[in-house]
């Protein structure tokens, strides 16, 4: 059973994802928190696997919530978002979140976010992922060192470029023409060599680095 915490300062947001949730056999809603100091409190006593945080709320802020949680070890984090609190995704990610979903999300995706990030995967909306981190590249002060991209084979490259266009390893592998076995070889040797936490941050490091526009 996957536990769940909520953490949103608005009841009628906490009450529809609890109702979403409550209708799957696998995911229990362990409790919820109206600010971020709450949501460490609340964390600390259900040990919830999952947090759904929002962003902006009373006491501390969702990002640094998420960083406190992380820095503990604590449950993996989903950062809830909206178009016009792009600036936070990037902290979040950051901060240790394992990925962010848009507020109106689908109910199934929402579900599918929730067991992929219990998992120890990561998640993105794959609609906005290149927009949100094409708009922080733009606005960053300092580029990353590209020297990395060295490292990689060709065929690596390719591999990283097409995460950075959101697409999954099922799509990178019908692209490419490779079983999606060896894309997943590909990714965790990027990972590797790049010195780099998960997939999001290789989709930063890929607009970082210029080898995705």
């Amino acid at each position: 059973m996957i536990r769940v915490v909520i953490a949103d300062d608005q009841a009628l947001v906490r009450t529809g994802f609890r109702m979403i949730l409550d209708e799957t056999d696998d995911i229990r809603v362990a409790g919820e928190a109206a600010d971020g100091l709450a949501v460490l409190s609340v964390a600390a006593r259900e040990a919830p696997d999952v947090v759904l945080m929002d962003v902006r709320m009373p006491g501390i802020d969702g990002i640094e919530a998420t960083r406190r949680l992380r820095s503990a070890t604590g449950p993996h984090v989903i950062i809830l978002t909206t178009f016009d609190l792009d600036e936070y995704v990037y902290a979040g990610l950051h901060a240790g979140a394992a990925g962010f979903l848009l507020k109106d999300t689908l109910a199934a995706d929402l579900v599918t976010a929730i067991r992929t990030v219990a998992a120890g995967q990561n998640v993105a909306a794959p609609t906005v992922t290149s927009r949100l981190v094409k708009h922080f590249v733009d606005t960053a002060t300092r580029p990353a060192d590209g020297s990395g991209l060295a490292l990689l084979t060709s065929r690596e490259r390719d591999v990283l470029s097409l995460i950075a266009q959101g697409m999954s390893n099922h799509e990178i592998a019908d692209r490419l023409v490779i079983g999606e076995g060896t894309v997943k070889t590909h990714v965790s040797r990027i990972l590797a060599k790049l010195q780099l936490r998960d997939r999001i941050h290789a989709v930063i490091y890929a607009y970082e680095t210029g080898l995705a526009n």
